[in-house]
């Protein structure tokens, strides 16, 4: 079989959020098996010249091309703005109008494989949460910050378009904190800091996983067609304040009064934007259970919590 033959046999897969360290890494281990077209709405993703990349918003008439061109088999859509990113309104036109887009064009071209990353959050923090969060648990969040809004309507129409064409087989993931190096979101920012303020008196329990974990846990659910939601979490967990302690930060306390606490984590971190819904992740344990997932997948996470705070304690660098 010739090398052009072999590639017109690979499975083709859109990979959205390629400018993320977490695509980076799921591209790097799927790009032998498939080939791979990427895509990121915010900034362009420099990953060399045998893999297409395109830095396309996805309600651009051209991003339809895309799926013209390349005849996807299946859709990585890791692409969900983050709180601590873009307005709100923007957010909303990316992570709801985008990702609805998206999931019409997979629809329109027979895609047959759909993997949508989500994030815990979904969940919210509150004071009654239990010890550990299942599947099944409401997504009280977006009643709690109106930050959290589009996270949570990302989820609901992945959900209403898997009812509605279960062809797509759509596959949603709620991870834990991602971590690790090169992630940039609000949490490895925080581990990463020489200083990091906590809120007085409080030391909820955290999950971490490493993005090498979780770029693993995003192939194996693409590769095996299962639908669902499912949490992605290790079975351990730590207190923020111990975290941040084998991190080597040296903890600032303040006090947990909303108006202030924001204030205070933007001048310390030297940060454009800290979400004002993180305070209550600060406060309230949000413990999820990640042993559907695990088991449906045969999945284990490989980096130990040790390994992940040794990695922030020996670089406290901008990440």
């Amino acid at each position: 079989m010739t090398e052009q033959q072999t590639k017109q046999h690979k499975p083709c897969i859109l990979v959205t959020g390629a400018a993320g360290t977490l695509a980076r890494q799921v591209i790097q281990r799927l790009q032998d098996s498939c080939n791979l077209v990427a895509v990121d709405s915010r900034e362009p993703a420099d990953l060399g010249d045998t893999i297409p990349s395109y830095c396309i918003d996805f309600n651009q008439r051209s991003f339809e091309d895309l799926f013209r061109r390349y005849h996807f088999d299946g859709v990585i859509h890791l692409g969900r703005i983050r709180s601590s990113q873009l307005t709100r309104l923007r957010r909303y036109n990316a992570n709801v109008l985008g990702t609805q887009k998206l999931l019409d064009l997979s629809h329109k071209y027979g895609i047959r494989r759909v993997v949508v990353l989500s994030t815990y959050h979904v969940y919210g923090a509150m004071a009654y949460n239990p010890a550990l969060i299942n599947e099944s648990t409401a997504m009280k969040s977006a009643g709690l910050s109106s930050d959290l809004v589009d996270s949570v309507e990302l989820e609901n129409l992945a959900n209403i378009y898997q009812w509605r064409y279960p062809e797509l087989n759509i596959c949603i993931l709620r991870p834990c904190n991602i971590v690790g190096p090169g992630v940039r979101n609000t949490m490895s920012t925080l581990l990463a800091s020489h200083r990091s303020p906590v809120l007085a008196g409080f030391s909820p329990m955290m999950q971490f996983i490493h993005v090498d974990d979780m770029a693993d846990a995003v192939v194996l659910a693409y590769k095996k067609p299962v639908c669902g939601v499912f949490n992605v979490a290790p079975e351990d967990w730590v207190s923020y304040q111990h975290a941040l302690a084998l991190s080597g930060c040296a903890r600032v306390p303040v006090p947990s009064i909303p108006p202030v606490l924001p204030r205070v984590i933007l001048r310390t971190l030297r940060l454009k934007r800290f979400p004002a819904y993180l305070i209550a992740f600060f406060k309230y344990p949000v413990v999820i259970d990640g042993r559907t997932f695990a088991r449906e997948f045969n999945f284990t996470p490989r980096r130990p919590l040790k390994e992940i705070f040794r990695f922030y304690k020996d670089n406290k660098t901008p990440v």
